[in-house]
């Protein structure tokens, strides 16, 4: 079976040091082409690809059959529609657009084609999640009570990037938050209700660079957070059972040896040292949990037998629409101060 001839629209550091290196060593896939509207900076790591100025020359060209779209969150409606028109299949970078409405025309437009439609979920592919998966699973803590998730960083000082800037999809929530709440919605599915509190704490701030959001569900109370101004060590999951407790340290060991120009390849990929283990707490003794091997590989894999009608897709665009509608709910939540339930957010 021939490769899938793959385009990059786009080709900034989430392109470069994420997007292409998986698609690269994906058998199924193949980059040929990338748009960067004034440079070729692509060719540099990947000399065969084509270079296009624009995702109108890309089409006209008919250069690929997949067209991933990693441009600021504001054009990924408008270009995933027009690859989309063209009879392409299309991955988005989350959140994959700006409004629910704009991903619900998406799917009904991809679905009317019997194109696939994804969204890169990289985290849902994180080992700590998948850890958190197996003991959620096994049950090892019993009923679960409470699950907090945070997302901490120390970046007191504004940056030249467009999330920072006054356009529409900018701040945190659109980012890091829609990671947080597809990991929650994948574990737990729709909240009974949102509340939320979005800020913008630093200095000249134009941007949300604060969270903290609840979602409660069926005696499960679920805390979302991430911040900029975290220096201290905060848990990245700590989740509350009957039977115990458990906290785990530190993120995902794939992004950073992504951001070192490492290759994912090789048994040792996504693979965590010991001493970075997060911790069960039982009543009687306190143990190291292994964490499972973090694999974004799995992603483009998926995506390329989806289009070859090997399996179902692994992130579907009706997920990708719950968690924009709590994302929406979540501003709601925060501009009127109060809970907004669910019978408001999924009508």
């Amino acid at each position: 079976m021939s490769k899938i001839k793959t385009a990059l629209v786009g080709y900034g550091s989430v392109a470069e040091n994420f997007h292409a290196p998986l698609i690269s060593v994906c058998d199924d896939l193949e980059l040929v082409a990338v748009v960067e509207r004034s440079q070729q900076k692509s060719k540099i790591k990947y000399p065969g690809v084509q270079v296009f100025k624009s995702l109108e020359e890309l089409l006209e060209n008919d250069a690929a059959d997949l067209i991933v779209i990693v441009t600021p969150n504001e054009f990924h409606f408008s270009q995933a529609k027009l690859a989309l028109e063209a009879g392409k299949h299309v991955v988005v970078d989350k959140p994959v657009t700006i409004h629910s409405k704009e991903a619900k025309e998406l799917k009904e437009l991809a679905e009317s084609k019997n194109l696939i439609l994804s969204v890169f979920q990289n985290r849902r592919l994180d080992g700590d999640i998948l850890s958190i998966k197996k003991i959620l699973r096994e049950q090892i803590l019993g009923r679960i009570v409470h699950f907090e998730s945070h997302f901490d960083r120390f970046r007191p000082n504004l940056v030249d990037n467009w999330r920072e800037k006054e356009v529409p999809g900018n701040g945190i929530t659109y980012d890091l938050g829609t990671h947080l709440i597809d990991q929650v919605v994948m574990l737990f599915g729709r909240p009974a209700w949102i509340y939320a509190e979005i800020l913008k704490q630093r200095t000249g701030a134009v941007a949300d660079d604060f969270f903290d959001i609840t979602m409660m569900y069926d005696g499960i109370n679920v805390r979302l957070t991430a911040s900029v101004l975290a220096n201290a060590p905060i848990p990245r999951f700590l989740i509350l059972g009957e039977k115990g407790s458990y906290a785990k340290y530190g993120l995902d060991v794939q992004e950073k040896a992504f951001k070192a120009g490492q290759i994912p390849v090789g048994v040792n990929w996504g693979m965590e040292n010991s001493e970075a283990w997060g911790k069960l707490h039982l009543e009687k003794a306190t143990v190291s949990y292994p964490t499972e091997r973090g694999d974004y590989r799995i992603f483009y894999q998926n995506i390329a037998d989806a289009i070859h009608g090997k399996t179902s897709l692994d992130v579907k665009m009706s997920e990708a629409i719950d968690v924009l509608k709590i994302i929406e709910a979540a501003f709601l939540s925060n501009k009127e101060g109060r809970r907004v339930y669910k019978e408001e957010v999924f009508r």
